[in-house]
């Protein structure tokens, strides 16, 4: 249940990001606080839109579900739940192959980098190292359950 505690954790972290670059995208932050790289630049970019939404707003919904789903998992009732490890495997495993893609255009299609996304991709890769850890303890947990 550690592990399911310390993800809600890294996807808060991840919800305030991706919630401050969002509020950016629509214009309710005049400018970008980016210490490394050049945040605005990648953000008025094409690549910075996802099916008609800024990308950073897919990551307020992608850290969200994987809060509730963590905030589910550390109930009594779930706690010991494979389904919710499976979820958080597979939507935490998504993120990766997306924020893999996204960090691969800033580096060789935009040709300049953001600070909140590369703090952003290593969130989602936290979260999937977690999320294997979840799920390898709860199988254990289960072949334990068994016998």
């Amino acid at each position: 249940m550690t592990k399911r505690m310390l993800a809600a954790l890294v996807a808060l972290v991840g919800l305030f990001i991706a919630t401050y670059m969002t509020l950016y995208k629509y214009g309710v932050i005049g400018t970008l606080t980016c210490a490394i790289g050049s945040c605005e630049t990648v953000q008025s970019s094409r690549w910075a839109t996802f099916l008609g939404l800024p990308v950073a707003a897919w990551g307020v919904g992608f850290y969200l579900s994987v809060l509730v789903l963590t905030f589910a998992g550390i109930t009594d009732r779930l706690s010991e739940s494979r389904a919710i490890s499976l979820a958080l495997l597979a939507l935490t495993g998504w993120g990766v192959i997306f924020s893999s893609w996204l960090t691969y255009l800033e580096a060789a299609v935009i040709k300049f980098w953001c600070q909140w996304c590369i703090a952003s991709a290593v969130l989602t890769l936290a979260l999937f190292v977690l999320s294997v850890l979840d799920f390898r303890e709860t199988r254990r947990t289960d072949d334990r359950s068994t016998i």
